[in-house]
């Protein structure tokens, strides 16, 4: 199965201006740009931690839930909103869905991380579990949004969730490091590096912007090398990035602009974990981890340069941590 090409049209520079603007009263902003002297040890260069997860829900989404939600009609936001998610875009729908009186309804795959799920409870949302995917409860969401003519919110074909996302980079890019020369960004869904490549285009910045996904759900990576929209297998434990079919508006950017898509196996994510709770002590989610393990795996590229990581998100389970922890070699 591939996604369906659209007309859609990715956001520009001005849009992510308008975003940061639009979420402005809701969130404190910007988050927090760190330098790391143990990371930037182990990775042989200057590194700096955007940690994204500074927020109510502790995921990068939110900034574009909000401003997705923001801009809805009156009777879009009656009719409800529906979505898709693993648990961390599903949280910034249903926080933006309680901002502005939307009901939201999030379908997850079974298996999906109990913290996230509790939280988008929390805040209002109804969930529903579907199938043992992320790609099934996306087609089974689909479905019934139409059944009930409610606003279908797709994870990544969305221009404002992507202009939300990219306030993030106009804060380091602009105030935070306008002399960073490399910023890694995971890739899910991606309108998280879809952000950083708008407002990176958008100033004529220097910067190389890298993408990095795991190995065990390579969808957008192969996409991005193939240049066509591929279906791959989805076995990774990082759910923030995991999807199995690469998004079209998300691609036709990477395709477009991005410098570079980096693979890396779960086991050095789960590394990376452990490595930012020990060096940087950061509780990091692994989709967040997933840049750390790239830089150490591409460290000869990056001697010499100033690099940020991001980090998307901290919702890792006492679970997940645990597993970790039981599986590094004493």
């Amino acid at each position: 199965m591939t996604a369906t090409p659209t007309a859609i049209e990715p956001p520009t520079l001005d849009a992510v201006r308008a975003a940061e603007a639009r979420i402005a009263p809701y969130l404190s902003l910007p988050t927090p740009l760190v330098p790391s002297p143990g990371l930037s040890e182990l990775v042989g260069t200057e590194v700096l931690l955007k940690l994204e997860f500074a927020n109510p829900i502790g995921v990068f989404k939110l900034r574009g839930g909000i401003n997705l939600v923001a801009q809805l009609s009156g009777e879009e936001r009656t009719a409800g909103l529906f979505t898709a998610s693993t648990g961390n875009h599903g949280q910034s729908i249903a926080y933006a869905g309680q901002l502005f009186d939307a009901p939201a309804s999030i379908f997850a795959p079974h298996g999906s991380n109990p913290d996230k799920l509790r939280s988008i409870r929390r805040l209002g949302a109804e969930v529903t579990l579907a199938g043992e995917r992320f790609d099934d409860a996306r087609v089974a969401c689909q479905a019934a949004a139409r059944e009930a003519g409610a606003r279908y919110v797709h994870s990544a074909n969305e221009p404002a969730l992507i202009a939300g996302c990219g306030v993030a980079a106009l804060e380091v890019l602009e105030r935070q490091c306008p002399d960073v020369e490399v910023a890694i960004v995971p890739v899910g869904g991606g309108s998280g590096v879809r952000g950083w490549l708008a407002v990176r285009d958008g100033l004529g910045h220097g910067t190389k912007v890298w993408g990095v996904q795991s190995s065990a759900a390579p969808a957008a990576h192969d996409a991005y090398r193939a240049r066509e929209l591929l279906e791959r297998d989805n076995r990774t434990m990082a759910e923030g990035l995991a999807t199995a079919v690469a998004f079209e508006l998300t691609q036709r950017m990477m395709w477009a602009s991005l410098d570079d898509f980096l693979l890396v196996s779960d086991e050095a994510i789960g590394d990376a974990v452990l490595t930012l709770l020990e060096e940087q002590h950061l509780l990091v989610e692994p989709a967040g981890a997933a840049t750390l393990a790239s830089a150490l795996a591409v460290r000869d590229r990056l001697l010499g340069r100033r690099v940020v990581l991001v980090l998307s998100g901290a919702n890792i389970t006492s679970g997940q941590l645990q597993t970790l922890l039981s599986a590094r070699p004493a």
